[in-house]
């Protein structure tokens, strides 16, 4: 919790010296009880593009607080009113595969004849097709029926959305399968939007008090949401710098009187995607934290 807290305070205080008039639509809000960068709060200093803003200052905060790998800070934004509002419905099934993919598979389709698609498109036997899971009991059976189809299971404890953009680039796995964070899903979406992978889900209500919430709002429970219906624009910006180690991103270092990042850093619209290593001196930001 305290991470969490010291990662949420860092990211609001930096973000609003960003030239933009931010609304934060997906953030920590009601699923995490954070008291900052909830949903419907302003960011930004008040000038500039009126933007969407979605934010986890720590996807994987369990990860962050053990030490275990691929714990991230996200951020996203997108044009105004472009973002997919869930509904407070938490979770979704999700499936992300990268560009190669893309336009073979369904999430409507048996997770066999998906995994073996995958493989037709990346020219490589099943048995070579690596698919992320997260670790949960509500998984087994879909683990079933990925290694049923031939294919190998790479699990993760925590933070989907590394995991959806290392399946979308093919950093050591081919696709990700499993129910997640919705949330987490519309953030992935901004990055897969710059790559031209895709990631398709379903909203997945946890009991009958979310599912009627749903229904209230008008979501079609059956619909399969599609990376352009997650995020409708094609001018969004993603960026994540690695808090642990991980399959995407190196993780923090401190060396002296500095500390060393890795980011990456997606634009949609341009499809370009930039690595970025840094150097902070972590004396001269005062000015931002104190305010």
């Amino acid at each position: 919790n305290r991470a969490d807290g010291a990662a949420v305070d860092a990211m609001r205080s930096f973000m609003d010296t960003v030239r933009m008039d931010g609304t934060v639509v997906i953030g920590e809000g009601e699923k995490d009880e954070a008291p900052m960068l909830f949903n419907g709060e302003s960011v930004g200093d008040g000038n500039g593009p009126d933007v969407d803003v979605a934010v986890d200052p720590i996807d994987g905060t369990r990860l962050t607080a053990l030490g275990y790998n691929n714990a991230l800070s996200v951020f996203a934004v997108a044009e105004k009113g472009s973002m997919y509002d869930p509904s407070a419905v938490f979770y979704m099934e999700k499936m992300v595969v990268g560009p190669e993919a893309a336009e073979f598979v369904d999430l409507r389709l048996p997770v066999e004849q998906n995994v073996k698609l995958v493989a037709k498109a990346l020219e490589k036997p099943v048995s070579q097709v690596t698919v992320c899971v997260l670790e949960r009991p509500r998984h087994e059976p879909l683990v079933e029926q990925i290694r049923a189809a031939g294919a190998r299971v790479k699990f993760i404890m925590d933070g989907d959305v590394p995991a959806a953009i290392a399946a979308d680039r093919g950093a050591g796995v081919d696709m990700m399968l499993g129910t997640g964070g919705t949330p987490e899903g519309i953030i992935a979406a901004c990055a897969v939007k710059a790559t031209g992978g895709m990631i398709q889900g379903r909203l997945a209500p946890t009991d009958d008090a979310e599912h009627q919430k749903a229904l209230d709002a008008g979501h079609d429970l059956d619909r399969v949401l599609t990376t352009n219906d997650l995020v409708t624009s094609d001018n969004c910006y993603f960026a994540a710098s690695g808090i642990t180690d991980g399959d995407l991103l190196r993780g923090v270092r401190y060396q002296h009187h500095r500390i060393l990042t890795e980011s990456i850093v997606m634009r949609s619209s341009s499809g370009t995607v930039r690595m970025v290593a840094a150097e902070h001196r972590p004396e001269k930001w005062g000015r931002w934290l104190e305010d």
